[in-house]
Formats: C-alpha cells, structure tokens, sequence
C-alpha cells in the first residue's frame, strides 16, 4: 500500500484510506480490490473476479495468441496497451467506429500514437496531409 500512497511521479495519494484486507485484497475506503500476482494471465481467475475487460499493460502479452491467455482466465475482451503484430488496431477519435463486437482483442496503440493521430486525422480531413515528420520524447523510467 505504500506505493499508492507515495508515488515520486503522481504525489500523495489523497482520494480515500488505503487498507490491507489480506494477502489477496486490498480496502479503498472499505472497497474492497483484488490483487494477483500471477505471471501466467491463463491462471489469473478473471470470471472470478468479476472482470469482463482486462487492460493488457505489462508490455509482454502483445499478439494476439499471448493475450488471449486472458480469455483462458475468463476475461471476455483484452485491450492491449500498446501496439501489437496482429491484433486491429483502434484510435479513439480516428477509427473506433470500425470496432466490432466479435472483436475479443485490440490494440489501443500506443501512447504517441493516441496523441497525434486524433490531431492529425482533423488536420488530413480538413486540409489534408501530403507528408509528416514527429518527434517524442519520452521521460526516463
């Protein structure tokens, strides 16, 4: 609990009380939260939990066949938090409309692109694109 309570990026945590239930839970205000600390996402019991969306964000599960080992764990949809090989892609505010509900698994892509592609799709509709050139820059972790 110490870490949501003293984060060096994000400050003090203020929101509400930060409690450890038991080896498994932790209290947000009495709330209680699920923690796993499983690697295999096939063994982490996701139904269980209650969850029907995980957000895939360990950077490790990043094509299509690795998370859908959520789906192992009865996750009903995966969103993966960064690009992926094989998985559609969608953009909220470029391409979301395409999205499909038989869709179990998608790309949010990823942060750079979440950022400029939204700006530069108004920029291409509007007066258009003929080339392009960006730059990020990306903090020390």
């Amino acid at each position: 609990t110490y870490m949501f309570k003293y984060d060096t990026v994000h400050g003090q945590w203020k929101h509400s009380d930060i409690k450890i239930k038991d080896t498994k839970t932790l209290l947000f205000s009495e709330k209680p939260v699920t923690v796993f600390g499983i690697r295999n996402p096939e063994e982490i019991p996701w139904a269980e939990a209650g969850a029907e969306y995980v957000v895939e964000s360990t950077g490790v599960f990043t094509d299509k066949d690795k998370a859908a080992a959520h789906l192992k764990g009865g996750a009903k949809k995966v969103i993966i938090s960064a690009p992926s090989k094989d998985a559609p892609m969608f953009v909220v505010g470029v391409n979301e409309d395409k999205y499909t509900s038989d869709i179990n698994i998608v790309s949010n892509a990823s942060c750079t692109t979440n950022c400029l592609a939204p700006l530069a799709k108004v920029i291409n509709d509007n007066f258009g694109i003929i080339e392009g050139l960006m730059t990020t820059v990306h903090a020390i972790t």
